[in-house]
């Protein structure tokens, strides 16, 4: 039995080919989602529009998920994760297409709204896939790769969708041309994704029958992920990650306080992209290293780490004014390198503290709804209180004060981290012996 349960790290056919498709669909939704961030100046231009409207469309996107977000989890566990990932992030951008037709700022938001409902189901639902296609060796890697590659496209579409600010109906046709493709990448998904099914990738479960191995999600179960001593302190630094207004106000923060234009202020988004592409693939070996020097406390001396340099780049990025965009840009890529470093981190760590089959339901809390929060609270906070205050005051407050007491936060994952993980392997060896025990 033990030589059974000690088998040797497990690995999915096709699983890279999965994991590309897969990205196809987070690229396509956060490029779209990002559109109306990076083409706000002129959205505004066209609408007459103040800058909260930026924080209550931003908001409202994000409250949306987290309603959406853990009933997309749910109905995947009912119907397919396929079917889910086909209508939700695939087909879904029809309403893209409807929100490029808006002719005044009510229509937006209730397309663009409609819009996030359906993007909600990607992050909860693929991350929970990527913990089925890739074993505990690999996933710091694979999440790393995937959100690194995301960031390093989106950089590269970053300066070509500013360019949309100098044509004529540019946010129109940026909407009209995301919200297409991404139909055909809901198609593709549909002819071409073959979902692992859950706990594939457990060296305890890998050989078990598909329905042995799913587990039950239940909601008292899924509540009780919040009885996970690190979860909730990793949920609780979700909401001191103030990082997150970056994508959102970051080119509109260029404009409104150092009076660049849109297009030369997206310029940034290429080394933020470049910079977060880095911080992933740098994060995801960081953290192997730091596992293999302390299990115990690797990895979240690794993410501790990136809150404060994020902060400290956040000053010399933000706070300090340079006569051109470069130096702007070499510091949005610091930045982003440091914000880069999140996923390959704390992803892995969720995965590590939970079942398999809660770990959708542990993404749906983490992402759809405390990520969802704070991200309203930061962009709907900073669109009226950049208004009062100027965004200056408020990116530093936000960005480098609060995480500096982020990074701070983190220290109290140090004891009960190591303790999360052990419980979870000890729940997959017993689940092993009595399916064996069954078997005999």
């Amino acid at each position: 039995m033990a030589q059974t349960i000690e088998q040797a790290p497990v690995g999915i056919r096709g699983r890279w080919r999965q994991l590309s498709l897969l990205g196809g669909a987070m690229l396509v939704d956060s490029t779209e989602a990002s559109l109306v961030n990076s083409l706000f100046p002129v959205i505004r231009q066209a609408l007459g529009l103040s800058l909260g409207a930026l924080g209550i469309l931003t908001a409202a996107g994000k409250i949306v998920g987290v309603f959406t977000g853990p009933l997309w989890v749910w109905a995947a566990r009912r119907w397919s994760r396929k079917g889910v990932l086909v209508l939700a992030t695939g087909l879904w951008g029809v309403w893209g297409i409807a929100a490029g037709f808006s002719q005044d700022f009510t229509q937006l938001l209730v397309f663009y709204t409609i819009l996030a409902a359906g993007y909600a189901a990607a992050h909860p639902i693929i991350t929970e896939v990527i913990g089925d296609l890739f074993d505990d060796s690999a996933r710091g890697r694979a999440v790393g790769l995937l959100y690194g590659v995301i960031a390093l496209i989106g950089s590269v579409l970053g300066p070509v969708k500013g360019q949309l600010a100098n044509v004529d109906d540019g946010w129109r046709w940026g909407l009209w041309g995301v919200g297409a493709f991404n139909v055909l990448l809901g198609l593709a998904i549909w002819v071409w994704f073959r979902d692992p099914g859950t706990g594939a990738a457990e060296r305890q479960l890998a050989d078990l029958d598909p329905a042995a191995r799913a587990g039950e999600l239940t909601w008292g179960r899924a509540l009780a992920l919040l009885r996970i001593p690190s979860f909730l302190i990793l949920l609780g630094s979700r909401m001191l990650s103030g990082h997150l207004l970056v994508g959102t106000f970051g080119v509109v923060y260029l404009v409104d306080v150092y009076g660049f234009g849109t297009a030369t202020a997206s310029v940034v988004l290429l080394p933020f992209g470049v910079g977060y592409f880095l911080g992933n693939i740098a994060g995801g070996f960081a953290g192997d290293w730091a596992v293999r020097r302390s299990p115990r406390y690797g990895l979240v001396a690794v993410l501790q780490t990136a809150q404060f340099g994020f902060a400290i780049a956040a000053v010399l990025g933000t706070q300090i004014s340079y006569d051109s965009i470069v130096p702007f840009a070499a510091f949005f890529g610091l930045m982003g390198a440091m914000q880069g470093v999140n996923p390959g981190v704390n992803r892995p760590m969720i995965m590590a503290i939970t079942p398999p089959e809660l770990r959708g339901a542990a993404f749906a809390i983490y992402i759809s709804i405390f990520e969802a929060i704070a991200w309203a609270a930061f962009s709907l906070g900073a669109g009226f209180l950049g208004d009062l205050i100027g965004l200056r005051q408020v990116f530093l407050w936000v960005l480098v004060v609060l995480m500096l007491a982020n990074g701070a936060f983190l220290t109290l994952l140090y004891r009960p981290y190591a303790r999360d993980v052990a419980r979870v392997q000890a729940d997959l060896d017993a689940r092993r012996e009595d399916w064996e025990r069954g078997v005999r």
